[in-house]
């Protein structure tokens, strides 16, 4: 296996998008939207006002989700040319010291305080042998599907708060089902942080609502 491919295969087995992630980009779609539906009671009066500032809050997401999608893949990049870099650095230290210096500034920091100099300086052992890269940075098809997945997380995301104001005819009935949905989806949205972060469920889920709601009101009250 060449060097390139070496790595290639690597950042392959890394990609990811974890749950905090996920959950995250499906937020930020929804405070984006909110910021269209929660001014419509009242600013908005017929269906056609309504229909239009819809349009609107669809195509502000599908803005945010290319955007979003192309500054994932942005990072992606910065990320790995620091990493290399980081490589290059301990390869070309010139004692262990230096070397387990910058293995140790790159490590959680958790991890850092757990591991012994000796554990450290095997590390650096196996880091020196590591093939060279011949590109500083590089993109792998999966950092492309994830990129799909933050476009579609933070775009779909929009439908099922948007989706009464399309079946309902009543604007007021429409806003309240879409509150309601909104709010659940915030609601759900937390307690799947907090199943991932080790937090208590109901009170994490309701903490992440409520800021959700503040975010909502504030970008609705600076113009967002």
């Amino acid at each position: 296996m060449s060097d390139d491919n070496y790595w290639k295969s690597r950042f392959s087995s890394w990609a990811a998008l974890d749950p905090l992630d996920r959950i995250s980009e499906v937020l930020y779609g929804l405070i984006m939207v909110l910021t269209f539906t929660g001014t419509i009671s009242v600013s908005s009066d017929g269906k056609k006002e309504v229909m239009s500032l819809l349009w609107a809050a669809l195509g502000c997401n599908f803005a945010w989700a290319l955007v979003d999608s192309i500054m994932y893949m942005m990072n992606v990049l910065l990320e790995r040319g620091h990493d290399f870099q980081e490589l290059e650095k301990i390869v070309s230290s010139k004692n262990s010291d230096s070397a387990r210096k910058v293995l140790r500034d790159d490590m959680n920091p958790l991890i850092s305080e757990l591991m012994e100099d000796t554990e450290v300086d095997k590390l650096v052992e196996k880091t020196k042998g590591l093939p060279k890269p011949k590109k500083k940075t590089t993109l792998v098809p999966k950092d492309f599907l994830i990129a799909v997945q933050i476009f579609l997380l933070i775009f779909i995301g929009t439908f099922p708060v948007t989706a009464p104001f399309f079946f309902i005819n009543e604007v007021s009935i429409a806003m309240r089902v879409s509150n309601v949905v909104a709010l659940l989806s915030l609601f759900v949205g937390g307690f799947f942080v907090a199943r991932y972060s080790g937090l208590k469920s109901v009170t994490t889920a309701l903490s992440y609502t409520a800021i959700g709601v503040f975010l909502i009101l504030i970008t609705i009250a600076l113009g967002g």
